[in-house]
């Protein structure tokens, strides 16, 4: 696999889940990184252990203020742009803010990344963005209606980049990831994802809440996969694969039952107890796609993306993170 290396990069929102798992390989690639975050949702204690590297740079800034993205895109070549307000129900509850971030926030990196002249910028897309399309498996080409806010501003970011390559000569690359997981993953606040809430709840004895009958299914996407695909996406020099969108998945699903199942089995090897433990189930929440499982045909052809861990791998070792970190 492709890696970046001695390259000053820019990773937005990198004390995030995702950003901080990036940085964490960056920085042991031998690049120059600057990290900028407001900490709404990133976390310190994602960086703190590099915050003494010398090649790690933190901006404590946010990606609405045009010339704070101007200040961290300065001498730049790469950005992998991971900054944005994510979870549908959030931006049920208020589509202001998540615009104003996932909007006018990508808008700025795009501005500040023009005026730098960096070589490339690859984003953060969302599978929402494929919205009521009921065409399984998810082709990149064939999109459906978005069904919340946050997909709006996901899909608004496509078109935004679009433009951008065709106005400005840029270079830009956007990754639809799939229901991302793994280690720093936050189980904790109103937003949490499902992964990380279940697996918080079946270790304190507690039934994960599900939303509907259990059949909603997912094409859950461990982290390291996701950094593979940001690097990919950065060094590729094929024309056709560049100003483009990739899904970013394993190529499967699992429905939110099976993954009860599955995530307290795993568990139940740290306390037998665990095994005992059953779900209760609610409502269909507003915005949620019924299912999603990616084609991943496109990255494989033109990026090189093959998923080092499918979904089995990744949950064991994440679990393993969680059992070590929340206890």
């Amino acid at each position: 696999m492709r890696i970046i290396e001695n390259t000053r990069v820019l990773v937005t929102g990198g004390a995030g889940f995702i950003g901080s798992n990036i940085i964490d390989a960056l920085l042991q690639q031998n690049n120059e990184v600057i990290c900028l975050d407001n900490f709404s949702t990133g976390k310190r204690e994602n960086i703190s252990h590099h915050l003494s590297n010398p090649k790690f740079t933190l901006i404590e800034g946010d990606i609405r203020e045009l010339d704070q993205c101007r200040k961290a895109t300065d001498a730049v070549e790469i950005i992998l742009h991971q900054a944005a307000l994510g979870s549908v129900p959030r931006s049920i509850n208020d589509p202001l803010t998540s615009n104003e971030v996932n909007v006018s926030g990508f808008l700025n990196i795009l501005m500040a990344a023009k005026e730098a002249g960096v070589r490339r910028v690859v984003y953060a897309a969302s599978s929402s963005t494929y919205g009521d399309s009921e065409e399984l498996p998810k082709v990149e080409e064939r999109i459906g209606k978005p069904l919340s806010p946050y997909a709006v501003t996901k899909y608004v970011n496509e078109l935004y980049a679009d433009v951008f390559s065709k106005v400005y000569g840029m270079e830009l690359i956007g990754l639809r990831y799939f229901n991302v997981f793994g280690p720093r993953q936050d189980p904790n606040g109103a937003y949490a994802a499902v992964i990380p809430l279940f697996v918080k709840a079946l270790m304190n004895k507690q039934s994960p809440r599900i939303n509907g009958d259990g059949s909603y299914s997912r094409d859950f996407t461990y982290v390291a996969n996701v950094v593979q695909a940001n690097q990919l996406a950065a060094l590729t020099n094929l024309p056709e694969a560049i100003n483009t969108v990739y899904n970013v998945a394993c190529g499967s699903r699992i429905s939110l039952n099976e993954l009860v199942i599955v995530t307290r089995d795993l568990l139940s090897d740290y306390d037998e107890e665990i095994k005992e433990v059953v779900p209760e189930y609610g409502s269909v929440r507003a915005g949620d796609v019924p299912h999603s499982l990616a084609s991943i045909e496109k990255a494989e052809k033109l990026l090189g993306y093959k998923p080092t861990h499918q979904f089995a791998d990744g949950l064991k070792d994440a679990i393993s993170w969680y059992w070590n970190n929340l206890k």
